[in-house]
């Protein structure tokens, strides 16, 4: 009953239900353009190309974040990973580059300046991609037996499509952020890992039937999956909310005549504050041996099939390590204690009992390394969790679903989209989705 009234109390209010809609067409329409194919691709061509993402550990990957649009070389095949790719490009670039910084300190124009920017390096990006995309899609095919023909003016007019396809993504993205619910760009992300979801779910089903092609365990083994899965996300949940609250005194005020008591308030420090930017790093650096590899021959003991195989032990093990790694560095670039203190000193704040000015960046510095360790271990432990479900029989596809970017991005999303929700309905007087407490969104500054 509680969930029915939830739901009227949502469209009672006219701005959030013309939000809602509005992000529902939005998305039929982005989904709707992952099945426009790419003029002269025949449906042998498609099925040779869906057999191979279905291979590859690299190809699926991307399959899963286009929604589908990949495999089915669909107008909208490159997705909005590109535009993620610039703008992570540009985010660092402003934590190098003094200029960077200005425009990061101007506001709202420098912030369009910046977003400027990410545009054009995204079409640059696009232009690259595009080719190589086409190039790849006429290999495969003709090796699977198609007939997929491209020459230069083809491959050309083809990049041209999948550009404007992306940049549609991306414009469509915007006007959900603007118009809609939610961060535009995040949500047709989740709408595309969300697409996949019913389809490998089914398979699972139907392979863990009796009678069905390597079946083990029957339907008991596929309650057990989901019940993992279930305690795999509230993990993921756990992770992506939990904080460390550090006490904040401000000093007294004198306005007119009377006093004022200093205000206590509190400092939240992320168990996670990189988010999932250290796990698109490492996988952008492991996918380099799974590339190497298409270009030569992989022998059993070569250190290329070793670090290609992405259900291997020295792949995991390596992969683990660096998402420890770029947790701390990106942790360290994008929580700086030295401006937390800084603005502390510059408002009479000050935490209780540490001096003010340098002795407050350091007992920052000090609770971020030690929160930031488990954060990072259990970052590691999330990503390689696809490896252990497929070790244990798990299918390809559903496997995805049992930790890595796609988890984190999922719940993630979801809380943030749920928070903004929930602020509607508390503005209007209403009662929020949950009976106790507030739903928690990322605070991370990425929407990623």
């Amino acid at each position: 009953m509680r969930f029915v009234e939830t739901i009227r109390n949502i469209w009672t209010i006219e701005e959030l239900r013309k939000r809602l809609l509005v992000t529902f067409m939005l998305v039929a329409v982005y989904r709707l353009g992952c099945y426009v194919v790419l003029p002269g691709i025949s449906p042998a061509d498609l099925d040779a190309l869906s057999n191979f993402t279905n291979k590859s550990g690299l190809m699926q990957l991307l399959d899963m974040f286009s929604g589908g649009a990949f495999s089915q070389a669909s107008i909208f095949a490159l997705g909005i990973m590109p535009y993620i790719t610039a703008s992570i490009v540009i985010q660092l670039l402003g934590m190098v580059l003094p200029s960077f910084q200005k425009m990061q300190r101007e506001g709202e124009s420098g912030r369009q300046k910046l977003n400027q920017y990410t545009r054009y390096l995204t079409v640059l990006i696009l232009l690259l991609q595009g080719p190589a995309y086409l190039v790849n899609l006429q290999v495969q095919v003709s090796a699977a037996g198609g007939g997929a023909t491209m020459g230069f003016w083809t491959l050309a007019f083809l990049t041209v499509i999948l550009a404007a396809g992306s940049m549609f993504i991306m414009w469509l993205g915007e006007r959900i952020t603007d118009r809609g619910i939610g961060n535009g760009i995040s949500f047709i992300i989740l709408v595309g890992i969300i697409a996949r979801l019913p389809g490998a779910l089914f398979y699972e089903f139907t392979s863990r039937l009796p009678g069905s092609t390597g079946a083990q365990g029957g339907l008991i083994m596929f309650i057990v999956e989901l019940v993992l899965l279930f305690a795999v996300t509230v993990g993921a949940v756990l992770l992506v909310q939990g904080t460390r609250k550090v006490p904040v005194q401000y000093a007294k005020r004198i306005i007119g005549n009377r006093q004022y008591g200093g205000q206590r308030q509190y400092i939240p420090l992320k168990v996670n504050a990189a988010g999932v930017m250290p796990i698109i790093f490492a996988q952008a650096i492991m996918f380099v041996p799974i590339t190497l590899a298409g270009f030569g021959n992989r022998s059993a003991n070569s250190f290329v099939a070793a670090f290609s195989d992405i259900n291997g032990f020295w792949y995991n093990f390596v992969y683990f390590l660096m998402i420890v790694a770029f947790t701390y560095f990106y942790t360290a670039i994008t929580v700086r204690p030295t401006n937390i203190a800084e603005d502390l000193k510059r408002n009479n704040g000050f935490i209780p009992g540490v001096k003010p000015g340098k002795p407050t960046a350091d007992y920052l510095d000090s609770i971020m390394s030690r929160i930031t360790l488990p954060g990072s271990l259990f970052l590691g432990i999330v990503a390689v969790l696809p490896a252990f479900a497929r070790f244990f029989g798990i299918s390809q596809n559903f496997a995805q679903f049992f930790g890595g970017t796609s988890l984190l991005i999922l719940v993630g999303v979801v809380l943030d989209t749920l928070q903004q929700i929930e602020s509607h309905l508390m503005m209007h007087h209403y009662d929020g989705l949950m009976k106790n407490g507030k739903i928690k969104g990322r605070t991370t500054g990425s929407a990623y």
